[in-house]
């Protein structure tokens, strides 16, 4: 009961300085709002990069041809070492029987075609779909190294310069992101630093009778908690408005079809919780900081 006594007073405590030093905690907030709604675009956009290129991984697959004198042996042989490799996470097999039939279902022309052949040109194949973008040229070399494989085809100009792409914009996201989250760090923490001191005397006081480090050290946890979660709230609700706005009125997808949005539920719940759980962190972590490195206690 004591404990819960400590720590309901030094939340009230907190909130006391918190509104005691309004100019200084608004600034704060109003920096680490700023801040952490570059984060949350910056996240919004990862997110959905991802799930795009999740989309093209699924879209784009690798269409092996074999040789046309293949025989069954040679073919499951193949299909073991397609479904030993890491990679590949599905694939299909077609025989050139099939591949006529289809033909001929299509067209007349092709129908009359190939009947007027002897024997049947098409080849057998497979169709194959890899666990990550990156992996295809590699996937794609292994099979094509196989005794059996006539050629092997997957658009390799385009695939790569969308991974390019792709991976430049993620790993732009991210340093945006730990360099924003470094910001926020950095404003709360000179807050904290502010606050502590102004109340250098207090402080002091309560170090002469003998407090405990931990109990001078507590208000400021908890003011740098608050000052974290009042910044989260702004971009979190401009994410959510923002972001069920946009949906709605581009249908889930932008250019024309092109880009589909990840939808709005459960994401826009996660990444507001991810959020809200962002700034108390960073707001404890700068508080914990500023704390040891001038206080010295």
């Amino acid at each position: 009961m004591r404990a819960v006594r400590v720590i309901i007073r030094n939340i009230r405590d907190a909130f006391r300085s918190v509104f005691r030093n309004f100019s200084l905690s608004f600034a704060s907030i109003t920096c680490s709002a700023i801040t952490l709604l570059l984060v949350t675009i910056a996240l919004v956009i990862t997110v959905n990069i991802n799930y795009l290129t999740k989309q093209y991984e699924n879209e784009l697959t690798i269409v092996t041809y074999l040789y046309h004198d293949a025989n069954e042996e040679q073919i499951k042989e193949l299909d073991n070492s397609l479904k030993a490799n890491k990679h590949i996470i599905e694939y299909k097999y077609k025989s050139k029987e099939d591949w006529k039939k289809e033909c001929q279902d299509d067209s007349d022309i092709l129908n009359n075609a190939l009947n007027s052949l002897s024997y049947n040109p098409l080849l057998d194949s497979y169709t194959i779909k890899v666990d990550e973008l990156k992996n295809m040229k590699k996937v794609a070399d292994e099979v094509a190294q196989s005794d059996y494989v006539e050629s092997v085809d997957y658009n390799e100009g385009l695939v790569e310069k969308i991974s390019v792409i792709f991976n430049l914009v993620e790993k732009i996201s991210i340093i945006l992101i730990v360099a924003l989250l470094l910001v926020t760090a950095f404003l709360i923490g000179n807050t904290i630093k502010l606050t502590i001191f102004s109340r250098r005397t207090e402080i002091e006081i309560m170090r002469l009778v003998g407090t405990s480090n931990i109990v001078i050290k507590l208000p400021f946890l908890f003011e740098g908690l608050i000052l974290g979660v009042l910044g989260s709230i702004i971009p979190i609700m401009i994410m959510i408005y923002g972001y069920l706005i946009l949906y709605d009125r581009t249908n889930g997808y932008i250019y024309s079809n092109v880009i589909k949005m990840v939808k709005p539920y459960p994401f826009i719940l996660y990444s507001s919780l991810f959020i809200l759980v962002l700034g108390a962190i960073i707001g404890m972590i700068s508080s914990i900081r500023a704390v040891r490195k001038y206080l010295k206690i």
